[in-house]
């Protein structure tokens, strides 16, 4: 786990609510998707420091509960939002038996799966945890923006990549998968998914007055892509 999410997590969390990549690109456009929450039990996947968490109780949800694998971010759920939702520290990628099945209505992960080395795995545990006709709602990087990483010049081999992000006003290392769209698509069909919307978002126009060439460049090159799938 990179140390943004750590060591940097508070920085982090204060950050990304108000940033152009998190608060004004990937939230509007995951929220659009997400659509009405009211009474729905809701589980969290990479909760993060609980931005959604925190939209999802303040708009009526009945049960959230948050998953990540930092306690550095969980820690910041629960000072926050106490026990209007269940936290558990969980190592996504070793599974989700901490989740009884067929507890939620919809799953949500926000720039979460590209972490993840096996979405087949995952989009088994997403599948088990949904009631019958519940959604997963999930943003990653687009596949085509992270090509311009890859050493292999192969689009449909899935490879590590090692970069250095500057989230936090300092440069961190961050590794995440790079893997093809049908990758994606192949994960979510073949586990029962049905996919109803499949977006490339949009940056709000107040983007600008933080930076302009960051909006001209989320306007016109999408990094993001966001997907709603139902459990069929």
């Amino acid at each position: 786990m990179s140390e943004l999410y750590s060591k940097h997590a508070a920085k982090y969390d204060s950050i990304i609510q108000t940033n152009i990549y998190n608060a004004m690109y990937d939230f509007p456009s995951m929220t659009a998707l997400i659509g009405d929450v009211t009474g729905l039990d809701i589980v969290d996947l990479g909760c993060g420091s609980g931005v959604y968490a925190q939209y999802f109780i303040d708009n009526h949800a009945a049960k959230v509960m948050c998953i990540d694998a930092s306690s550095e971010m969980i820690d910041i759920v629960q000072s926050k939002l106490g026990t209007r939702v269940d936290t558990h520290v969980v190592d996504i990628s070793q599974g989700l038996a901490v989740i009884e099945t067929g507890k939620a209505d919809r799953v949500i992960s926000a720039l979460m799966i590209h972490y993840l080395a096996d979405l087949n795995a995952l989009c088994a545990d997403v599948s088990r945890i949904l009631k019958q006709g519940g959604e997963f709602v999930f943003s990653t990087h687009h596949p085509f923006t992270d090509f311009n990483d890859s050493a292999s010049d192969n689009y449909f081999q899935r490879e590590l990549i090692t970069d250095m992000w500057n989230t936090v006003g300092e440069p961190v290392k961050v590794q995440f998968y790079r893997r093809a769209l049908s990758e994606i698509t192949t994960a979510l069909t073949d586990n029962g998914f049905v996919i109803s919307a499949l977006t490339e978002g949009q940056v709000l126009e107040q983007a600008k007055t933080i930076c302009e060439k960051t909006y001209h460049l989320l306007s016109t090159k999408p990094k993001f892509l966001f997907i709603k799938a139902v459990k069929a």
